[in-house]
């Protein structure tokens, strides 16, 4: 289950998102916002993080018009790792390397077409594990101090 979020911005790519992953058969919960009225990010991306911390749902998307808010919000909550991203090397690394959870995008920064292939690429990489895991680990020991 993926958790999608958005603000007002970016209401079209969520939408286009949604359409994708039903095509694809991915199942999501939709955490808002759910038209393009003036809105504050950080309750959507909020909610859909802590559905992914919480275990609700595998994995998270958020979006804004940058993605930089979304992803700093994310990435408040304890147990995310959250990547911005606007190209498909690093969708693909960031799972390999990261194992992020979530993954936040722009929808004034990347275009419907290549929104859709990052997600595609995001959603079928595995974590590679290994020395990666270790780093992953000393990563995540931060939110303990």
């Amino acid at each position: 289950m993926i958790a999608l979020a958005c603000d007002h911005g970016a209401y079209l790519l969520k939408e286009a998102i949604k359409q994708h992953l039903e095509e694809k058969g991915v199942a999501y919960e939709d955490f808002g916002t759910y038209n393009q009225d003036s809105c504050d990010y950080p309750d959507y991306a909020g909610a859909a993080a802590k559905a992914v911390a919480q275990g609700r749902c595998d994995r998270g998307i958020v979006l804004c018009t940058t993605g930089i808010g979304v992803s700093i919000t994310a990435n408040k909550v304890k147990g995310i790792r959250c990547a911005l991203l606007s190209d498909l090397m690093s969708a693909r690394l960031t799972r390999q390397h990261n194992d992020t959870n979530m993954m936040a995008m722009g929808a004034g920064v990347v275009g419907e077409k290549l929104a859709l292939e990052i997600v595609d690429v995001w959603l079928s990489t595995e974590f590679e594990g290994g020395r990666h895991q270790r780093r992953v680990e000393k990563m995540m020991a931060y939110e303990q101090e």
